[in-house]
């Protein structure tokens, strides 16, 4: 009787130990393609990737600073992240694109009308990666972290509308980095926001937080004793900021895409 009931638990423990075996996981590649809010020195790439379990997931920072959906491509940087697409033995390559900071710009080497530029740009980014085998994912602009009695601007607002439209149009997955990031800054009020940046926040700062509207920062000019005042960076980020939105990105990605989940260290609900 004993040796029966052992034989049925060991065939038992045969059927049931697959259910409970953790498969192992295929490797990934992510690329980040966009502007400085997205680099390693100045915006949320360092925070962004080290979220993810390194024995399965390369994570490759191609944003670089200053440039918009057309400086990216008339650069040729595009073309070097196109090149790399068939390099690795990786199960999927993701690249997540992110522009609209310097599409807005003067500079005509940066600016793209918004209707006509901006639009079929990231539609032209989604179409060469799908044509590639690649898997595009599109994230609209880090939110800037200006406010004006008490409410955080909502400056980048029509490039994120744009992005929105062509990820639905294109039936690509959405990052909406944008939306979530005005609903938390406005949520944490100027006096934390200031912790996100990347630069020691002067005095003067400081003192203006409690009034709901954020200042130029003043810097002393020793040699005439006199204060020079120019703009505070309120939109790149420092390590905390890094940490603080690199998350929210993942956060965000996981929920929707939840096959990402298992690449991400620490487990989501």
């Amino acid at each position: 009787m004993l040796t029966r009931r052992l034989l049925i638990a060991a065939a038992l423990t045969c059927l049931t130990a697959p259910a409970f075996a953790a498969e192992a996981l295929k490797p990934i590649r992510v690329i980040l393609v966009g502007d400085s809010t997205m680099t390693d020195k100045s915006g949320y790439g360092k925070g962004f990737c080290a979220q993810f379990k390194p024995e399965a997931v390369t994570c490759v920072n191609a944003a670089r600073g200053g440039r918009s959906s057309k400086s990216y491509r008339v650069e040729g940087l595009w073309d070097k992240v196109m090149a790399d697409l068939p390099v690795g033995n990786f199960d999927k390559t993701y690249v997540l694109i992110q522009f609209g900071h310097n599409d807005g710009s003067k500079r005509p080497e940066r600016h793209t009308d918004i209707e006509t530029e901006f639009g079929p740009n990231m539609r032209n980014y989604v179409y060469d990666l799908k044509k590639a085998g690649a898997v595009p994912v599109l994230v609209t602009p880090l939110t800037q972290r200006h406010f004006k009695n008490f409410k955080v601007q909502n400056d980048l607002l029509p490039w994120a509308q744009v992005t929105r439209l062509i990820a639905r149009t294109t039936d690509t997955t959405l990052i909406d980095l944008y939306a979530e990031g005005q609903s938390k800054v406005q949520a944490m009020g100027i006096a934390e926001s200031l912790t996100l940046a990347g630069q020691p926040v002067p005095q003067n700062v400081l003192d203006a937080a409690p009034t709901g509207t954020t200042v130029p920062a003043v810097f002393t000019d020793a040699s005439q004793g006199q204060g020079s005042a120019q703009a505070f960076d309120y939109t790149h980020t420092g390590p905390k900021g890094s940490d603080y939105f690199g998350k929210m990105v993942v956060d965000l990605w996981v929920k929707a895409d939840p096959k990402i989940a298992p690449y991400v260290i620490t487990p989501r609900e």
